[in-house]
């Protein structure tokens, strides 16, 4: 619960910085960008070679994906039933399934479990939630939105060219006994840089603002996002009897609030922005409770 401390304070430090406009109006897309870069392959070439293949890690690759279609099927039932917008579904659909399982997901996994269980972690966001942005995301923006529909050579692009899927399969294939005293001193200085980065460009981005037209699908989307997702994923762990720490990891991913880059590729296609930053702000400041409410109810 110090390490969750420390981060809302992160947070609410990037909040201030952005009430006094500190630093630069781009100063969160900077920071995520350099997290992007540099942060999250170091962190990956860091862990992943410590994994060895097994089956044990198929929970982590088919949770999110399970998620993913039981979020389908309840928000297009609680689009009809509650006659949400065309676009506030849409923003539901994206963020409902989604969560910030590398940018928060990563510290809070190392902060709760342990740093040894951050490679579990990656799995399930490179697997999952990567992909799950790279097909079913597009898919979703074009469908809603005004944009062209994704190609097969546009999403196999962004995955090949994304830096921390590179890392990992570079880590994958190359593993990191070949890094020199000095390079690995480097990776593991970024690497720390993760939580204070994040958790700045957080505090910079959040928007507590709400628009009275949203207030029932954005109850209905972090009910979702912090609630109904975590306890599917808690209960499948139980019936599947998944082992720990692949069990908590698991959980723990499916409960962080929902991902801010998925938000912003909502807002971009003109998809609801209101109610995508207000899931987002209202979404980290809920799992301060949540996320270690599920970590507490997963351990006992």
């Amino acid at each position: 619960m110090g390490a969750y401390g420390t981060i809302l304070l992160l947070i609410a430090l990037g909040r201030l910085f952005a009430a006094g406009r500190v630093l630069p109006d781009n100063a969160a897309e900077t920071l995520n960008r350099v997290v992007i870069v540099l942060c999250l392959p170091a962190l990956i070439f860091i862990h992943v070679p410590t994994l060895e293949p097994s089956r044990d890690l198929l929970p982590l690759v088919l949770t999110p994906w399970m998620l993913l279609g039981l979020t389908i099927a309840m928000v297009l039932l609680g689009s009809r039933v509650f006659g949400f917008s065309r676009s506030a579904t849409a923003v539901l659909l994206v963020l409902i399934p989604l969560g910030n399982t590398s940018f928060l997901g990563f510290p809070l996994v190392e902060a709760l479990l342990g740093a040894d269980k951050v490679r579990f972690a990656v799995v399930y966001d490179q697997f999952g939630s990567f992909l799950i942005v790279c097909t079913h995301v597009l898919f979703v923006v074009a469908w809603y939105g005004d944009g062209p529909a994704p190609t097969l050579g546009m999403i196999v692009r962004r995955i090949v060219t994304f830096p921390p899927f590179a890392a990992l399969v570079g880590a994958l294939l190359l593993g990191n006994a070949w890094f020199p005293d000095w390079l690995m001193t480097l990776a593991e200085a970024f690497a720390d840089m993760l939580l204070p980065l994040v958790t700045l460009a957080v505090g910079l981005q959040l928007r507590l603002r709400l628009v009275p037209e949203y207030r029932w699908p954005l109850a209905f989307g972090l009910a979702g996002k912090l609630v109904i997702l975590p306890a599917a994923a808690l209960l499948a762990g139980l019936v599947f009897r998944v082992e720990s720490p692949v069990f908590e990891v698991a959980v723990l991913e499916s409960a962080m609030p929902p991902m801010i880059t998925a938000a912003a590729l909502a807002s971009s296609a003109r998809l609801a922005p209101p109610l995508a930053s207000a899931m987002v702000a209202w979404g980290v400041l809920f799992s301060a409770a949540t996320v270690p409410f599920w970590h507490w109810l997963v351990a006992h």
